[in-house]
């Protein structure tokens, strides 16, 4: 180092403190089910399965455990015969509102990373 400068080791958290916030909301499968969610109402596991079809029960199960520890989905559970149990976001998943707009706002611009990425490959076929 120029100068005798001390490079000090810093977590992620400190040297980007967005990435807590993007490993709980971006995380696979969390923005589908919040984005359903938020869609659609409250709804059944099954409900959930079919809208978001490409997810396993396994993971699904997993996903949503994790989003109501989170404090993103907030699960109920009826004591009925049979027992049955509904998902719906939270307050604070309705929060997210406002990211997951801009993030759809800034979807337009696909068509440009689609063109660089084609225009990358082609340079880097040509080398």
């Amino acid at each position: 180092m120029a100068g005798g400068a001390k490079v000090t080791e810093t977590t992620p958290e400190l040297a980007c403190p967005i990435a807590p916030v993007v490993d709980i909301v971006f995380s696979r499968w969390t923005t589908p089910i919040l984005w359903a969610l938020h869609e659609y109402g409250r709804q059944r596991f099954v409900e959930l399965q079919r809208r978001i079809t490409t997810i396993t029960p396994k993971v699904l199960t997993q996903r949503l455990r994790q989003l109501e520890r989170d404090g993103l989905v907030v699960r109920t559970y009826h004591a009925e015969v049979p027992p049955r149990v509904e998902y719906e976001i939270s307050e604070l998943g309705r929060s997210l509102g406002p990211l997951f707009a801009s993030l759809a706002e800034w979807s337009g611009n696909l068509e440009k990373v689609d063109a660089a990425r084609q225009s990358y490959d082609e340079r880097s076929s040509a080398r």
